[in-house]
């Protein structure tokens, strides 16, 4: 049975959604999560668990990084344990024109309290042996940055939601929002009507959708991306930061005995394809066997597919339109910073001043001529 009323109604259960829920039930909000299948099974579950500061836009960065600190405190608040390995991102350059743009993106880290910094071709291959140097010019890295568990997280948020007196429903589709006078009055889904002046928007490649239920365009577009997961490999070095071959997006990082392994498609066409195919396969073998020629000697154990929810800048949107309030199209980034994106939805839900400026996240920036793009994309 859903509640026939609710202060706030959160639409979507990945990390962006519970961490909302977690923080406004926790600040004596009432709470009411709507999920149409399990928590995380959306995008998150198929995350690869990357949480990092390194990005070359303030707020990003910002949001990154009071995500790490969160991450970092997760055991006592809100609980649970998401093996955070905070082994660092290493991204390795190899086009001039990108080491100059990380050269500017590490020195605004850095005013912003962020351990980055440079590295020269040798640096970068003592801390991820795996690595070939050929053709690389130079790499950039932050000892905080790491990989954690996106289930954990999930359910870490869920249960102290639950805690703080939260409502999570699982199984249940959004079908509409009514709204009467121009407010917004309640929530339709296939299980019935609740009650509601508040509605945020949470559900990832899903959210364009939602938006039109509220008459709001959020520019948001599926994407897929494809993760494998290699058989044991022995003598893995230790610590291996999170690896990243920027000119390629080729990465890898640690997983249980073996390496986790993904890298962008660009002949991939949105859409809400989940499926795996081979097609990939090709360019990310001839990535691999340049720029980590071991790996390449490594079977596959298993593999997945899951959605980047992308808009035309690769930053999100964050922010409101009356009493419908939205936080999605991280492009890849929403896992990682969703502790600080939790707790800037509820001081703006609750009419706070956030922790963080994201005023510049408004889904109205693209009525305007400037949009700033997101240059650190995996």
């Amino acid at each position: 049975m859903l509640p026939a009323a609710a202060e706030v109604v959160v639409v979507g259960g990945g990390a962006v959604g519970v961490s909302t829920a977690f923080h406004l039930a926790e600040a004596g909000a009432d709470v009411l999560l709507l999920e149409r299948d399990e928590l995380g099974s959306g995008s998150t579950s198929k995350a690869a668990g990357g949480v990092r500061a390194q990005f070359s836009d303030p707020v990003n960065i910002e949001l990154g990084q009071r995500s790490l600190r969160a991450f970092e405190d997760f055991a006592r608040r809100p609980g649970g344990d998401i093996d955070l390995k905070q082994q660092g991102y290493l991204f390795l350059l190899s086009d001039p024109a990108d080491v100059a743009a990380f050269e500017g993106s590490v020195a605004l880290q850095n005013s912003l309290g962020v351990p980055s910094r440079m590295l020269t071709v040798a640096e970068a291959c003592e801390l991820s042996p795996l690595v070939s140097p050929e053709g690389l010019l130079a790499a950039a890295f932050s000892p905080t940055d790491g990989h954690c568990t996106p289930e954990g997280v999930v359910q870490g948020y869920a249960r102290a939601a639950r805690e703080h007196g939260a409502v999570l429903r699982r199984g249940v589709s959004v079908t509409g929002i009514e709204t009467h006078g121009g407010e917004i009055s309640g929530v339709l889904t296939d299980q019935g009507e609740v009650r509601t002046s508040t509605v945020v928007c949470a559900a990832g490649a899903w959210s364009a959708e939602v938006g039109e239920l509220a008459g709001v365009r959020l520019p948001v577009r599926p994407l897929r991306r494809q993760i494998l997961v290699t058989e044991p490999m022995p003598d893995l070095p230790p610590k291996l930061p999170f690896t990243i071959d920027f000119a390629t997006s080729f990465y890898f990082h640690e997983e249980g005995p073996g390496l986790l392994v993904g890298m962008s498609d660009p002949d991939e066409e949105f859409g809400f394809r989940l499926g795996t195919d081979d097609r990939w396969l090709g360019r990310l073998s001839e990535a691999v066997a340049r720029r980590a020629p071991r790996v390449a000697e490594a079977g596959v154990a298993h593999g997945w597919a899951g959605l980047y929810e992308i808009t035309p800048d690769h930053n999100a949107l964050i922010g409101n339109s009356g009493r419908f309030f939205y936080a999605t199209g991280f492009s890849g980034h929403g896992f990682l910073q969703s502790p600080a994106v939790g707790e800037v939805m509820r001081d703006l839900v609750l009419g706070r001043t956030p922790p963080i400026d994201v005023s510049g996240l408004d889904v109205r920036r693209f009525d305007g001529a400037e949009v700033r793009p997101e240059h650190n994309c995996v």
